[in-house]
């Protein structure tokens, strides 16, 4: 009797300790588990949308915004390719799917790495809806824990409608209708099986598959999830085939234009509603973007080499209103330093007709007479690119051929070199320049955006405009700087017709376009390491910078060669 009571004694003890263990387990596996009852309310980051002027998508940032939607109005084959590539068994099965857990478990031993997933539509839920990437076994335990409470709570088609609206397809995009608003342009009930095979594959690699980053993984993958439907009994190898001939069409890759959506947060993001989506609608031409981007990339990538340059910078901008139309950073990373906005490298030449509008307001004209001589300034000798004088030029000769003596006579002709800075300030050249004579050579640094501003001023009637990009947002106008008038009209368009004969027999003549007007200016630093062409086409301010990033030279590169093609390049497709 003794020792049944004993015996019992010491199971109810160990049944008690036994619980608190448990209890204590389970307490550290789940006491910072999320809440699974707010499965469908979680928040997304704001989502901001650039629009260029005719309301096509350029650029986003935040997560994209899409609609909730219900499988049942979406297309079939929407869901189904969901469940085909990850999940084939979700109506057969619980939370849980062991015999997708031994399938997949076999596959990888048999591969010798891992090649295929066990988890369950309900699990990847329960991962991604509330817990984070991390491989440990409190977050498993957490993982099936949630799992559990998703298949008491709700309906196979109510964790299928979480998943779709949830899952996370890339880019910021979370659900199939964000994703479907975000890669193709329309909602997820008008997907085609094509471009439903190309969401349902993101899960895997959102990254590494995205199809505006990396369309042909995203095709391969795309064919993998057509390849289950088939083998599911989905759709039949006629629609499987059907649906592979446009999956090169679905996935055409779009310009990432992030150097210009950088730079429009830059100016407009205090103005944008804290936490809330916007719509920014631009100056940005989409087209005319890229092709400045291709023009630039193609000079660089078939000239750079041999001529020892790495980089370079565009900026089209109205000449009438300072409206942005396109923005090329630099090549390479879209989203990494913008040498158009934030460079300053020496203009060279490239400053002379802010110094001729000096001689014009200083009374010279046009047609007046410049020595083009040796000179000697305390020591200082300029000469001329091609060592060869001209003697008695006029004014127009002078910035066609670009004569540095005579540059340099015409700015002491206008009053000096505080007189040139202080109409190159009023230009919105705001950077500090030499109290020289060199200052007329252009051994002051500025930004290619801030030249482009400032040569507007000669090809709209004399006024100042200041570079923007945005014109509403959320359809409220945004007010920016208007223009200011700051050049007489008529020696404003003086200076223009001048640099018109740069292209038409000067410096620049790599630049002109039969049937286009073009007008512009060359300019090349000391030891080429800069080389320069702005001007304008049609009303547009083309501004062109090539050289490297460390300073060192190029290999003969001036203003006149790589950046006048590109600017012609560019010119080219304005009315394309």
């Amino acid at each position: 009797m003794l020792r049944a009571w004993a015996l019992t004694r010491f199971l109810i003890i160990a049944s008690i300790w036994g619980a608190v263990a448990l209890g204590l387990v389970t307490l550290w596996f789940t006491w910072d588990m999320p809440n699974p009852s707010h499965a469908v309310t979680t928040a997304r980051r704001p989502a901001i949308r650039l629009l260029d002027p005719s309301g096509v998508l350029v650029a986003r940032f935040g997560d994209a915004s899409g609609r909730v939607v219900l499988p049942d109005t979406l297309p079939s084959y929407v869901p189904a390719a969901f469940i085909a590539i990850e999940d084939r068994r979700f109506y057969q099965h619980g939370p849980f799917d062991l015999q997708g857990l031994l399938r997949a478990a076999l596959s990888d031993i048999a591969h010798r790495r891992i090649v295929q997933g066990g988890s369950t539509l309900t699990q990847q839920v329960a991962k991604t809806l509330f817990l984070s990437d991390q491989r440990s076994l409190r977050r498993k335990v957490q993982e099936a824990v949630i799992s559990l409470w998703l298949a008491r709570h709700y309906s196979r088609q109510d964790i299928l409608g979480i998943y779709l609206n949830r899952v996370y397809l890339g880019d910021g995009a979370y659900g199939v209708d964000a994703a479907a608003r975000l890669y193709f342009g329309l909602p997820a009930a008008r997907l085609s099986l094509a471009q439903a095979a190309i969401l349902a594959g993101l899960p895997k690699a959102p990254s590494a598959l995205n199809p505006l980053a990396n369309p042909q993984a995203a095709a391969a993958r795309a064919t993998e999830v057509l390849d289950a439907m088939v083998a599911t009994q989905v759709i039949t190898v006629d629609q499987e085939n059907l649906a592979e001939q446009q999956l090169g069409q679905a996935v055409s890759p779009v310009s990432r234009t992030s150097w210009f959506a950088l730079w429009v947060m830059q100016q407009v993001g205090a103005a944008i509603p804290e936490g809330q989506d916007a719509t920014l609608a631009t100056t940005l031409n989409a087209r005319l973007q890229t092709v400045a981007e291709v023009a630039l990339d193609e000079a660089v990538s078939l000239q750079g080499p041999a001529l020892k340059f790495q980089q370079g910078a565009v900026v089209v901008l109205d000449a009438r209103t300072g409206a942005v139309r396109a923005l090329v950073g630099g090549v390479g990373d879209r989203e990494g330093y913008n040498r158009a906005v934030l460079a300053r490298r020496q203009t060279g030449s490239a400053i002379k007709p802010i110094v001729w509008l000096a001689g014009l307001r200083a009374g010279m004209s046009p047609d007046d007479t410049v020595l083009d001589a040796p000179l000697y300034l305390r020591g200082y000798h300029p000469h001329d690119y091609d060592a060869y004088y001209h003697g008695e030029v006029s004014m127009t000769e002078a910035l066609a051929d670009s004569m540095n003596t005579a540059a340099i006579r015409i700015l002491l002709r206008a009053g000096g070199a505080r007189r040139v800075i202080a109409l190159a300030h009023n230009l919105g050249l705001e950077d500090n320049f030499p109290d020289d004579a060199t200052m007329a050579l252009g051994t002051g640094a500025v930004g290619v955006m801030q030249l482009a501003g400032a040569y507007a001023t000669f090809f709209n009637g004399g006024a100042r405009v200041t570079p923007y990009g945005v014109n509403a947002i959320n359809g409220v106008p945004f007010v920016h700087p208007g223009s200011v008038p700051v050049v007489n009209p008529d020696q404003a368009a003086a200076v223009a017709r001048m640099m018109r004969a740069v292209v038409t027999g000067g410096t620049g003549k790599a630049a002109y376009l039969p049937g286009l007007y073009t007008a512009g200016k060359t300019g090349t630093t000391q030891d080429y390491r800069d080389a320069w062409f702005v001007g304008d086409a049609g009303g547009d301010i083309i501004a062109v910078w090539v050289g490297n990033d460390n300073n060192s030279p190029t290999k003969g590169v001036v203003g006149g060669t790589v950046p006048a093609e590109i600017f012609k390049t560019i010119a080219s497709g304005l009315g394309a």
